[in-house]
């Protein structure tokens, strides 16, 4: 696996890490399965909940924000109402900037562990201050506090994920993208039938891409960059931040990992970029935004400097090949973006994985201190009683 036998991966503990983000186009035709068995309960859920003066906020924290983040262009496609994306971070912290008491509200809770304390506090907090509220819980644990809110809470539908999506290493890799795709699909359950063949599309390409391209990834982490950033534009500018994150987690902060939309890079953020940086440019699958991306490729490999840029084109894009030092292409069908970043993100999983292992970190547990821990704590949630209250 990526190079690595079983016992080499445990000995350098990125056994389960590795595994996790090999069997993702196995797990995504299940995460499918799995809603097409319960379609009629979903549609009954959406006939209850959805009308056009609905809202709907997708929430979580981290890379369950970054789920939310990325679903909201998908879902948005589909509702004929208010689709939001806000952490659960954000809703906990200032409630009186979001909370909306008469708007029939559906929260949409993501959480790997459904333990987070602000994934809770959100719950409770919307729970407690909207008159007409449904919930949605997509998780992976069965006996996480959000499950069992969830079966608790009249109103609810809890969305429980196949068990060997509850990711056993510190980092989310196939919790993230089933849980995005079990939004993308149960918001769009009328086409289910039509979206099939985007999951079983998005899985063959997803083989060919961690089949093919982990080794020129892998040589790219044996270069030890010192900084990584990724530029996208539209979802792919949220996913961005999700894969960020993940070089962040696993190499433990010692790889600075940023993100920044194709055109906001130059407003600044741009200043990073020094001659050990890697710079990730993922292609877009609109053909007037890719002018952008091209632009942007074309002038960062123009630069003086021994930086790198690396395309990740959905088709491919001789253009943005000829900008970029190395360019990797995911082929197959053409799916919706919103979809395709479940191909894009395998990339920075692998990126991640390879640069923590290069510099000798442990992926599967890269904070050994508990400075940072895999599901939060010491947080404490302060009980919300109106503007004013200190």
């Amino acid at each position: 696996m990526f190079g690595y036998s079983e016992e080499e991966l445990r000995r350098l503990g990125a056994e389960h890490t590795a595994r996790e983000i090999a069997q993702q186009p196995e797990v995504w035709p299940k995460t499918l399965t799995l809603i097409e068995r319960r379609a009629d309960e979903i549609k009954d859920f959406l006939a209850h909940t959805i009308t056009p003066d609905a809202r709907v906020i997708l929430t979580g924290a981290g890379t369950s924000a970054y789920t939310g983040d990325v679903a909201r262009y998908g879902v948005a496609a589909t509702l004929p109402c208010r689709v939001e994306s806000i952490p659960t971070t954000t809703l906990v912290a200032s409630p009186q900037l979001w909370l909306e008491p008469e708007t029939p509200t559906v929260l949409v809770s993501f959480g790997r562990s459904g333990n987070s304390p602000e994934s809770v506090g959100a719950f409770d907090l919307m729970q407690a201050n909207t008159k007409c509220l449904s919930h949605l819980v997509v998780t992976c644990a069965e006996d996480g506090a959000l499950a069992q809110r969830a079966r608790s809470t009249p109103g609810s539908f809890l969305l429980l994920l196949p068990d060997e999506v509850n990711d056993r290493g510190f980092a989310m890799t196939s919790s993230f993208t089933c849980m995005l795709l079990s939004a993308l699909l149960f918001f769009d359950i009328e086409h289910i039938m039509e979206n099939r063949a985007v999951v079983e599309a998005l899985s063959s390409q997803g083989r060919r891409v961690l089949e093919k391209d982990w080794a020129g990834i892998k040589a790219l982490a044996d270069a030890r960059p010192e900084r990584l950033v990724y530029l996208g534009s539209g979802c792919l500018a949220e996913l961005g931040r999700e894969l960020a994150l993940k070089n962040m987690e696993l190499s433990n902060g010692r790889i600075v990992s940023v993100s920044e939309s194709t055109m906001g890079f130059r407003h600044g953020p741009k200043a990073i970029v020094n001659d050990k940086t890697v710079v990730m440019v993922l292609g877009s699958g609109s053909a007037y935004t890719r002018r952008y991306v091209r632009d942007i490729a074309r002038e960062l490999h123009g630069d003086p400097g021994g930086h790198q840029v690396v395309g990740v084109a959905y088709a491919p894009d001789s253009e943005l090949a000829a900008n970029t030092d190395q360019c990797f292409t995911i082929s197959g069908a053409s799916v919706p973006e919103y979809y395709a970043a479940l191909n894009y993100v395998l990339y920075g999983q692998m990126m991640g994985l390879f640069n923590s292992l290069v510099i000798g970190n442990t992926p599967d547990n890269p904070n050994p201190t508990g400075v940072v821990n895999r599901v939060v704590k010491g947080v404490t949630i302060y009980p919300y009683e109106g503007e004013g209250t200190v």
